[in-house]
């Protein structure tokens, strides 16, 4: 497949045109700032590598067996609209669903599901859609 610039969600530098995001970033000084236990902020206009971005970090991160990340996209909770009865449920999902997928350890998704059944019992549970 010939390489395109992606519009649209994180890039896969294989499929896509890219620039590596972690020169995009001052990398040594977030780095410095996630080892000393502070906070960054990663602000840009649409469309712009913060996801891709956000990705290469936790990467990078992960490569060490100091941090364990996961990236978790929690936007789907926006449609509980203040309802946090399904809200929480949906954050905990994609979570757990990160957890899962980055750091592959899918006992956490399976606990989680397990709560839910001994809270909610199985009706609710399949509501989710999770």
């Amino acid at each position: 497949m010939e390489k395109f610039f992606n519009t649209s969600g994180p890039v896969d530098p294989a499929e896509h045109y890219t620039l590596a995001p972690l020169h995009r970033v001052d990398w040594e000084e977030v780095r410095h700032l996630i080892n000393t236990k502070r906070y960054f902020v990663l602000h840009a206009p649409r469309q712009t590598g913060k996801t891709s971005t956000l990705l290469a970090i936790m990467a990078e991160l992960n490569r060490d067996s100091r941090f364990a990340c996961a990236y978790a996209n929690i936007e789907g909770a926006q449609a509980a609209r203040g309802n946090v009865t399904e809200g929480i449920p949906a954050v905990c999902s994609a979570v757990a669903g990160a957890i899962r997928l980055h750091l592959q350890q899918p006992e956490v998704f399976e606990w989680l599901d397990s709560r839910r059944r001994e809270e909610f019992g199985t009706r609710e549970i399949e509501a989710w859609g999770c």
